[in-house]
């Protein structure tokens, strides 16, 4: 344990720049008699009772306040599917199989999946055909509705699930190239304007520059960093020494960052058990949120990834990426449905404010708008 402890060193990385504005809504009040110039008198504690649940749910109600990103961030796969708007526009009932198969394709241009889209068109059919929807209006409503209520019923716990125990761990997890770190960096922006202590942990021991790149974030976002000190170090000490500072010193969330692994490779997954293990002995219930970074521009070849991941660790969350730069945003409702994992975040641009947590409503109203 020693030699292990010699290996590991916390980095604090206070921000060079101006703080950035809140982001985020009422924090729980805790009184400071002389609050230092310039800073809020109101700081959040991780054993304030209830604060990792507000701090969730106020992350979520959040993301209804950022629709104009969201909106943007989808225009490609809105653009996908502006065909729907024409096909209904001067809809009738005699065209109603050439407009549904035209529909149907629509959908998994944008990756809707053969699956889903079978589901939406058949109900769409039924319920024109029963005469409960009579106009292209009343088509396009229903297209949504159904929709949002596949994404609702498999995905329903979008808000982070942080327990109630001090600190909160997260592990990010996912293959090589997808955003992992980078999704890290942006999550420990957006917890850290809420007013959260973050502790990151550079879990990413096989990527020479995957501690150099965290330890940017850190700086960039004010925060501490556990980094390995010499080669070779196992991802388990790392993160372990990573909990057992953020106990030690108070801090509110552990941001844990993993090595980019292909889901096919089994010594490399057998490695994310041995980090699950390590930090649910310094915290018991920990990790509270294990989340899956999933790149968007690959569609529905994210899901053998997905559920290689999920068997391996149980995956609680799903982060999708580079959502702005694919037409693709189809393959949200489809993991969602096949996997029955919430996504928690989407990537909709390069900003630092651009992961978005999902708000399922948001999202069916920026795809068909």
């Amino acid at each position: 344990m020693a030699a292990s402890s010699a290996n590991l060193s916390l980095l604090s990385k206070p921000s060079t720049a101006s703080s950035p504005p809140h982001l985020l809504f009422n924090l729980p009040k805790t009184l400071s008699a002389n609050p230092p110039p310039g800073t809020s008198r109101f700081k959040c504690s991780a054993g304030q009772t209830g604060f990792f649940t507000r701090l969730g749910r106020l992350i979520k109600e959040k993301a209804k306040s950022d629709v104009e990103k969201v909106f943007s961030g989808f225009s490609k796969t809105r653009e996908n599917l502006a065909v729907i708007d024409e096909l209904l526009l001067y809809w009738n009932l005699a065209d109603t199989d050439k407009v549904l198969d035209e529909l149907e394709e629509a959908l998994l241009v944008s990756d809707f999946g053969p699956r889903i889209t079978i589901k939406i068109v058949e109900n769409l059919r039924e319920d024109i055909l029963s005469g409960k929807l009579k106009s292209g209006s009343e088509i396009k409503d229903a297209l949504k509705k159904c929709v949002l209520e596949l994404i609702t019923t498999r995905g329903s716990k979008t808000e982070l699930q942080l327990g109630f125990r001090k600190p909160a761990v997260v592990i990010i997890v996912g293959v090589n190239g997808g955003g992992k770190t980078t999704s890290l960096g942006k999550l420990a922006y957006r917890l850290k304007n809420e007013g959260a202590k973050i502790l990151m942990a550079a879990g990413d021991t096989f990527r020479a520059a995957a501690s150099d790149q965290l330890e940017i974030w850190a700086e960039r976002t004010g925060c501490e960093i556990v980094v390995a000190e010499k080669d070779k170090a196992k991802a388990s000490s790392v993160l372990s020494q990573a909990v057992k500072r953020g106990k030690e010193q108070g801090f509110d969330v552990v941001l844990c960052d993993t090595s980019g692994r292909l889901h096919t490779n089994f010594s490399l997954m057998e490695e994310l058990i041995a980090c699950k293990k390590a930090v649910g002995k310094i915290v018991p219930g920990a990790p509270n949120e294990i989340l899956l970074v999933l790149d968007g521009t690959t569609g529905l070849n994210m899901l053998p990834q997905a559920r290689e991941f999920n068997e391996v660790v149980g995956i609680t969350g799903l982060i999708l990426t580079k959502l702005d730069g694919s037409a693709r945003g189809g393959c949200v409702v489809s993991v969602v449905d096949e996997l029955g994992i919430p996504v928690k975040f989407v990537g909709v641009g390069e900003g630092v404010e651009d992961l978005q947590p999902f708000d399922a409503e948001a999202f069916v109203n920026a795809i068909f708008s």
